[in-house]
This record gives structure tokens, C-alpha cells and sequence, in this order.
């Protein structure tokens, strides 16, 4: 099943778009909303730098299905909209060691 940008949970949050690392407190701060993995609470999407390591280490992430991986990809897509960051891949499985280079 392919998941869209229409069904992410992905919600920007702008008061921490232009502050660059984010230390633990403000991680675990976060809401939901704000990362490419919810439930894991993974992959942090807060400015463009962060959605840019999200799509670099997606396969590095571990302990999440492949529902996760599905919603954490349509995720990315709508944070790489919004920051705008251009993605070619349409597909998670195009993420990752085989797929961008």
C-alpha cells in the first residue's frame, strides 16, 4: 500500500524552523507531529537540515515496520514540500543504500 503526503501526520513547528541542532530537551519537547517516525518518536523534522538527514539515514533507522516506514516516508514528502527540498524518490524503498547516492 502506498502512503501519500495527504496521509502524513507531519505538522511544521516554527518556532524551532530556524535554531539548527536541537539538544535532547527539545527533542523530547517535541510533539508527535514533528517527526518522520511518530510513534518511534525518530528522525526529527524541524528545518530543512533535519528533513535532509531524515531521507540520508531513513534506512538506519531500526525497530519500526514497514507501515512506519510508510508514513515516515509520506512525512518527509510533505516536510521536503514545505522546506522546499526536492525529492525524485516515490518510494521509502528508494531511500537508503540502493536507493539516493
Amino acid at each position: 500500500m502506498s502512503t501519500s503526503a495527504d496521509d502524513s501526520t507531519w505538522q511544521p513547528t516554527p518556532n524551532l524552523r530556524e535554531h539548527g541542532r536541537l539538544d535532547a530537551a527539545q527533542v523530547n519537547a517535541l510533539p508527535q507531529s514533528a517527526f518522520a517516525f511518530p510513534r518511534a518518536r525518530k528522525e526529527p523534522l524541524t528545518d530543512a537540515s533535519h528533513v535532509r538527514s531524515a531521507l540520508a539515514r531513513f534506512d538506519q533507522v531500526t525497530d519500526v515496520s514497514d507501515a512506519d516506514r510508510e508514513l515516515a516516508f509520506a512525512n518527509i514528502k510533505k516536510a521536503a514540500k514545505y522546506y522546499n527540498i526536492e525529492m525524485h524518490e516515490t518510494d521509502w524503498r528508494q531511500l537508503g543504500r540502493m536507493g539516493r547516492r
